[in-house]
This record gives structure tokens, C-alpha cells and sequence, in this order.
């Protein structure tokens, strides 16, 4: 038979931290936000309204963009296509990547080809966008 000796009887204090309940709970912690950050987009369809603030002044010679319901392009009163828009804007604005482009979008244009558009024209060094939509009538605050 073998037979344990104890030379100290006396219990030792443990001076570590015990940290296998801090990570269980930043575990739980992670997996509930990651199941609950998906929810929190919002989903729901909306009319966005037409501006009711006093227009800037355009400049002299504005550089207005057109996309038409038909998802054809006009650079001023000019038809082009998407892939003669970085050449076209080039030309009009002189090569300067600081002018303002003016863009106008008829409202049945979807919201992804307007977004396929301004990508065009900030991968083409354009970054100063204006979009362009009518003054409404009505009392401004």
C-alpha cells in the first residue's frame, strides 16, 4: 500500500487570477453581438424628400452629368457612354480634378447605378460632387 505524506497540513492562499470565467463571459458576450449586429440595419423602404433650402449659385460654367431613366449618360448636352466618362470629363473640365461636377439623375433612375456612377467619377479623380434636385415650393425654417 502506498502512503502520502504531508510534511505542511496547512492550506496555501492561491495568488493568481483566475481568468477561465472572465473568458467564458467575453465568449457569450462576442457571440451575442455577433448574432445581434445584423439586426440592427434598418430595412425599410423610404421616399426621400426634395430640398426646400435656398439653391448656391452655379458657377459660371458648371459641368452638369446627366443619367437618364434609360441609364444612358450626357455630359452637358453631349450623349456619352460609361466607358468615355473619365476622357470626356478630362476635356471639359480641362483636366482640373478639383472642379465640381454637377450630377443629375432622373428620379427613376435606380439608387445603384446613381452609386456605379459617383465610383466612376471618384476612381477618374472627381471628388467634388454636387447632385443636382429641384427647389420645392414650401416655407423654410
Amino acid at each position: 500500500m502506498i502512503r502520502m505524506r504531508h510534511n505542511d497540513e496547512t492550506p496555501n492562499e492561491v495568488n493568481d487570477i483566475n481568468v477561465t470565467p472572465f473568458i467564458d463571459v467575453v465568449l457569450v458576450l462576442l457571440i451575442i453581438f455577433m448574432v445581434a449586429a445584423p439586426l440592427s440595419t434598418v430595412n425599410i423602404p423610404v421616399n426621400l424628400p426634395g430640398s426646400t433650402e435656398k439653391t448656391t449659385p452655379a458657377p459660371t460654367n458648371p459641368v452638369f452629368l446627366t443619367i437618364k431613366t434609360d441609364q444612358s449618360l450626357a455630359l452637358g448636352e453631349d450623349k456619352i457612354t460609361k466607358d468615355q466618362l473619365p476622357a470626356a470629363l478630362a476635356t471639359a473640365t480641362k483636366g482640373n480634378k478639383n472642379e465640381p461636377i454637377f450630377l443629375r439623375a432622373d428620379k427613376k433612375v435606380d439608387y445603384e447605378s446613381l452609386i456605379n456612377i459617383m465610383d466612376q467619377l471618384r476612381s477618374a479623380g472627381y471628388l467634388k460632387v454636387a447632385l443636382v434636385n429641384l427647389a420645392k415650393e414650401g416655407d423654410t425654417q
